[in-house]
């Protein structure tokens, strides 16, 4: 079985493969658009970008199973949450659909993304430490390191590979 994972985000690609370790199957990682904005801004757009990504993955990189992870920010009235979601595509099946953890990020940084910015360089400028997004990401910052950027793309993952083995 060939896994194409519609990203080269190293804590993304480590979600997939921690998921997928039980399998017999080779994994393969590409570039893929999300076909949303740089920084998605609600549920439905996070989901979108994760969708297209999945069926990106499974069409260009020719596989068995196409991955998709997104992550978004939603606005509640209590304020912005950071939101992550995940889909697998297969073909002549619809997409599974997945998501997951939520923290509600500080007004100094939701009012950065208000602004237009998104959280990967806002995240970088607030605690000095390149490329946040691809290694502990704003949750693992804004968790003390509890959780991480792949820690919460696994379990988005865990729940897109368990839904796939009962569909199956």
């Amino acid at each position: 079985m060939k896994v194409v994972i519609g990203t080269k985000n190293p804590a993304k690609v480590k979600a997939v493969e921690e998921a997928f370790s039980h399998y017999p199957c080779t994994l393969n990682s590409i570039d893929v658009s999300s076909g949303v904005s740089p920084q998605p801004f609600s549920d439905e757009e996070t989901i979108q970008g994760a969708l297209n990504r999945a069926e990106g993955a499974l069409n260009l990189g020719q596989g068995d199973i196409g991955i998709g992870l997104e992550g978004g920010v939603h606005k509640t009235e209590h304020g912005l949450f950071l939101c992550n979601w995940g889909a697998l595509a297969v073909k002549g099946r619809s997409p599974i659909i997945a998501g997951g953890a939520r923290i509600l990020l500080p007004e100094e940084i939701a009012g950065e993304l208000y602004k237009g910015n998104e959280l990967g360089p806002v995240m970088e400028g607030y605690v000095n430490i390149k490329n946040v997004r691809k290694k502990e990401g704003a949750i693992g910052i804004f968790t003390n390191g509890v959780v991480s950027r792949a820690e919460m793309f696994l379990h988005v993952m865990n729940l897109l590979v368990g839904q796939y083995e009962y569909q199956r």
